[in-house]
């Protein structure tokens, strides 16, 4: 097996028992981001080689120094990295350069992750298509003509080609989850607080969007939590510190499963998306788990307005200082304006309505899980797009009247802001992969992920498909 074909728990167990070193590592690291980066774009920002290699030797030298010792990282471009560029893939920013680690990161090199550049993102993060005006397109490792999603979709595609062993991203509409589904790999959002946000004044209020992982495997989404989910005092909301290590049962007898579909309708699905995901679950079944049907449970309709009130109130928050210079304006997407604009309009009586709703939607959904372990969603409402799109005006003959409305399914997890991860559960005729999401009530992280674990033992959808670079 080539060594980057390992998930980075074996990977780095290698590393600490001699096998190979961090040097081997870094060098077969970079022939890969220089064999297969051109067909995807996925990595950006990418440092000298020279630099990389030689702290790749100093790491040897040490030796075996913290839970990532030696492992090639790179950083989402939302997260500032210390002396590499942070563009958010704006032009506004093309070439501001982070002068100090973000918190995350600084947990990362503490652990001993050494960073080769950067991951690539649509701009501001906005929207599930990684594309922007100053990188340019992600492109799906297994059809080069189709999207990577997004936000994270550079993590997702270096990922899926073997070009880092471990990522981070971050979801507020379904930026781990959706590019996770796109290549075939997993992508986890946990609970709410559990990776705490960078410090702050929003964070007493807006409680949307979260770091997290992604990876090839579940054991491996554990490990990279092990280094994330440190609590910082320095912001509120900070979850109570777990052991990440993980105990998968062999079969999951008595776990009880609901199955949330197309919401009763409420969300349009490509033809055999439903399918799909619905074979995906089988694998429940057949590992003794209980799967049942679920109708809906809460207004598809009043989900979507308390999300978008909320959402707009967020990034007008972030973006409203860009927005307010004509200069600034100019250079920023239609989304980011329509998102502004609204935002900016909002009354306080508003905002407090959608945040009702959503607490009425976080109550019913707790008395669900009083019935269900595990509740699942599609992990998206599309198959990966063309790459030439901005986002898909249509799905089912049905038109999506916003940028993210193709998104939607997303939606449910990200307003209650619960543990969820998105699942690898094959491929469309085409050849285009596909994901579930499978979430669990405030507090189950680690059982969700324990869930998971016990699923891909039974599938290995990312060992056994890997993508083959072509350009369609």
């Amino acid at each position: 097996m080539d060594i980057l074909d390992k998930d980075a728990v074996d990977l780095l167990a290698d590393l600490r028992e001699g096998r190979t070193t961090c040097a081997a590592v870094m060098a077969a690291t970079l022939e890969r981001i220089e064999a297969v980066n051109g067909a995807v774009n996925a990595i950006v920002a990418l440092r000298d080689s020279d630099t990389l290699m030689a702290e790749a030797r100093a790491a040897d030298a040490r030796g075996a120094q913290g839970a990532l010792w030696g492992l090639p990282f790179a950083v989402k471009d939302l997260e500032p990295l210390a002396g590499v560029v942070q563009t958010d893939g704006s032009p506004l920013f093309a070439d501001r350069v982070a002068e100090v680690d973000s918190p995350m990161v600084a947990h990362l090199r503490a652990e001993g992750a050494i960073f080769v550049g950067k991951t690539n993102v649509p701009e501001f993060g906005l929207g599930s298509h990684s594309i922007n005006p100053v990188y340019g397109v992600t492109r799906n490792p297994y059809d080069s003509n189709r999207t990577a999603g997004g936000s994270s979709g550079g993590a997702a595609a270096a990922l899926a080609t073997r070009m880092v062993a471990l990522a981070d991203g971050s979801d507020m509409m379904g930026s781990l989850r959706n590019p996770a589904a796109f290549c075939n790999v997993y992508g986890f959002r946990p609970g709410w607080g559990v990776v705490p946000r960078a410090p702050g004044g929003e964070t007493f209020l807006q409680q949307l969007s979260t770091n997290g992982p992604m990876a090839r495997s579940p054991r491996d989404l554990a490990l990279l939590m092990s280094v994330m989910a440190r609590p910082n005092l320095a912001v509120p909301h900070n979850a109570a510190v777990q052991d990440w290590t993980l105990n998968a049962p062999e079969k999951l007898d008595g776990v009880r499963i609901g199955w949330l579909g197309d919401w009763g309708g409420a969300y349009s699905m490509e033809e055999g998306v439903l399918a799909q995901c619905e074979q995906g679950l089988s694998v429940f079944e057949g590992i003794g788990a209980e799967l049942e049907t679920v109708a809906p449970p809460f207004a598809a309709e009043d989900l979507w307005h308390s999300w978008t009130v909320l959402r707009h109130w967020a990034v007008a928050s972030d973006l409203a200082p860009l927005y307010s210079d004509p200069a600034t304006r100019a250079q920023l997407k239609p989304a980011a304006v329509w998102e502004i604009e609204n935002g900016l309009t909002l009354t306080g009586q508003q905002i407090a309505k959608a945040a009702a709703l959503r607490s009425r939607w976080f109550t019913l959904l707790a008395g669900l899980f009083d019935t269900y372990d595990f509740l699942a969603l599609p992990s998206a409402q599309v198959w990966p797009f063309p790459a030439k799109w901005d986002w898909p005006q249509k799905i089912a003959g049905a038109q999506m009247d916003t940028y993210h409305r193709w998104m939607e399914v997303v939606v449910p997890v990200s307003l209650a802001g619960v543990p969820c991860i998105s699942l690898p559960c094959g491929f469309s005729d085409q050849g285009l992969p596909m994901g579930v999401q499978l979430f669990a009530r405030k507090g189950a992280d680690l059982s969700l992920l324990n869930v998971a674990q016990t699923y891909h033992e039974a599938t290995l959808w990312p060992q056994k498909s890997p993508p083959h670079i072509h350009d369609g």
